[in-house]
């Protein structure tokens, strides 16, 4: 376990925070393996109703790891470990609240959408600069990103790189609730409680239905793996890596 990701359990709500605060909350392999076996714990809890992922002031998450994502592009695909945590994401049986305090990039974003409830501080911003390196979404964000903020916004977000304001995210459909940056945890806890106070079955069946087919949404973070790992070995890609390692230095 890794101290970079920080577990606390308060009553029936589980608490996952990343805390990397000096690199932006961006995560590496251990810190994708500390959330899912997090995750998992929590569905195997009876005692854990409703889970928040957060991140430190100001910084939700700036996406994957720069130096992990650049060994992974000269490797030729993501990580099995990042793979296996957008599984485990897809996946979780219990209701997922997020409170995003501020910068909120890439997998930062895209997690965003296996999410139930969303806080987002007044400030905050959501970008996904996937073509911009050559690649391709992630997360079933190709699915998921249409079905909750209808094609032509998703197509803005995570095809053209436009960022969302957290008004715009929460007119998008993105966001439950904006509000000022220093209620932001409180307020995700909230809701996380209003979750946890609830029948758990039927709030499980509820989400159930509401969530539909997982296996769609699986096999779609499989479809852009596969794809991913494609870009990553093209001339798009490559020139794009190159051009970003010369302004780096």
């Amino acid at each position: 376990m890794t101290d970079q990701v920080v577990i606390a359990d308060q009553g029936a709500v589980r608490v996952i925070r990343f805390n990397r605060p000096e690199k932006k909350n961006a995560l590496t392999s251990p810190m994708y393996v500390a959330i899912t076996a997090a995750l998992r714990e929590a569905d195997d809890s009876q005692s854990i109703r409703c889970v928040v992922l957060t991140g430190t002031a100001g910084i939700f998450s700036a996406g994957a790891d720069i130096g992990e994502f650049l060994e992974s592009a000269q490797s030729g695909g993501l990580r099995p470990k990042t793979v296996e945590f957008l599984h485990a994401l897809a996946r979780t049986k219990k209701p997922l609240v997020a409170a995003v305090g501020g910068l909120a990039v890439g997998i930062g974003t895209t997690m965003l959408l296996h999410c139930d409830y969303v806080v987002a501080a007044a400030g905050a911003t959501f970008a996904t600069p996937f073509t911009r390196l050559g690649l391709v979404p992630e997360a079933a964000s190709s699915l998921l990103g249409p079905r909750r903020m209808g094609h032509a916004r998703a197509f803005a977000l995570l095809v053209m790189g436009r960022p969302l304001s957290a008004a715009a995210a929460k007119e998008a459909g993105l966001v439950n609730e904006v509000v000022d940056a220093a209620a932001v945890e409180d307020t995700a806890m909230a809701a996380a409680r209003d979750i946890a106070a609830l029948p758990a079955g039927a709030v499980a069946q509820s989400r159930a239905l509401l969530r539909g087919e997982l296996d769609d949404v699986v096999q779609r973070i499989d479809t852009e793996t596969m794809a991913f790992r494609e870009r990553l070995q093209s001339d798009e890609a490559r020139a794009a890596f190159t051009a970003f390692l010369s302004r780096r230095k």
